[in-house]
């Protein structure tokens, strides 16, 4: 009788082992520290091609032949290269799969990339979806990256966005979040669940009056591999508020922070996802995966706050503290990863509060 193979996100280890067995390959070889404990870093290859319009394939084409159509200029990043601003371009990405049928995978972007507010996704050929990659996957991967704040200096091997491969279905019901909840709180204060965990937004801080950044329209270039090298002042307008309000400008891009502290059990993975449309005019940008052990005590976290990435769309919004804004999806993994988001690995955002990129000097 064949083995049932559980359902779930896969961790760590079951990642070590796709590697192994060529699943996931990478040219240059895989590095041990792309693995994460729910997740594998995606590296950028060494041509970006610049797009007058992002596109994705369709059904029954790939990628390069379509490439063509939409290419305005192709250059090699081996030296570094910047990224203008505005403008949208596809890296091949030095990863490639060869998916067996029960598996599937989603991409998102890294969290230092979203709080650049760096649009990433991942186009695959015959894709109808961006970041989403069907069970039985075998080919190239790519990237669609758009600097919406910041002009960005780029370079062969970065790591902008990550892939979570998983083996079926298995995101948790409300009933199943509720259950969880009342064995380990996954919030501070009351839990909202509704189609996920929700969670809001604080303007009310319990110490000064700054509730928030909101990036500066004409800013210079940021090398992501400099970390803790830029002065904030330099990108981001510091927001205070004293009555709990913000009013959020159109077009504006501003980084926030969730009133709440969430932490995520090592048996599970969660993924932010929006509230639902009709909340207001403006998006919560989730990029990033939220891995097993993020705000959890024993991987070093006393529950971690969410940092929002938060963008306004037509009309001027007032923001009120305490909004919900945004939810979290668990999903159960399928099984407990070998190491936990913070406990003993390189963790930027274990425990944090509002906090920018890890490209920003902060205090």
């Amino acid at each position: 009788m064949p083995q049932t193979l559980p359902t779930g996100v896969l961790p760590a280890q079951s990642l070590r082992d796709l590697v192994a067995n060529d699943v996931i390959a990478g040219a240059p070889a895989i590095l041990p520290d792309q693995i994460q404990p729910a997740s594998l870093d995606l590296r950028l290859g060494t041509t970006a091609v610049r797009l007058r319009a992002s596109f994705l394939p369709g059904k029954g084409r790939r990628v390069a032949e379509r490439l063509p159509e939409f290419e305005m200029h192709r250059f090699d990043l081996g030296a570094g290269m910047v990224l203008e601003k505005g403008c949208v371009y596809v890296v091949e990405l030095m990863e490639r799969l060869a998916l067996p049928e029960e598996l599937s995978a989603v991409t998102n972007a890294k969290s230092s990339t979203g709080r650049l507010d760096l649009l990433v996704r991942v186009i695959t050929d015959e894709g109808v979806e961006f970041d989403r990659v069907p069970a039985g996957y075998s080919g190239k991967l790519y990237a669609e990256i758009c600097p919406r704040s910041f002009s960005v200096l780029v370079r062969p091997g970065m790591r902008l966005n990550q892939i979570r491969l998983r083996r079926g279905q298995a995101v948790l019901s409300d009933a199943e979040l509720k259950a969880v909840h009342a064995q380990t709180p996954l919030v501070s204060g009351e839990a909202v669940i509704s189609e996920g965990l929700g969670f809001s937004v604080d303007l009310r801080p319990d110490q000064g009056t700054l509730v928030g950044y909101r990036a500066k329209p004409h800013a210079g270039v940021i090398d992501l591999d400099r970390i803790g090298a830029y002065d904030p002042a330099e990108f981001w307008e510091e927001l205070h508020s004293a009555n709990g309000q913000l009013i959020l400008d159109p077009g504006a891009f501003y980084i926030l922070v969730s009133r709440e502290a969430v932490c995520i059990p090592p048996g599970y993975a969660a993924e932010m996802a929006p509230y639902v449309a009709m909340v207001g005019e403006f998006r919560v940008h989730y990029a990033g995966f939220f891995d097993p052990g993020f705000g959890w005590a024993e991987a070093g976290g006393a529950g971690a706050r969410g940092v929002l990435e938060v963008r306004c769309h037509e009309a001027p919004f007032a923001l009120e503290h305490g909004q919900v804004v945004g939810r979290l999806v668990y999903e159960r993994m399928a099984a407990v990863p070998e190491t936990l988001y913070g406990a003993g690995i390189s963790s930027n955002y274990q425990g944090q509060g509002l906090k920018l990129a890890k490209h920003f000097r902060m205090g």
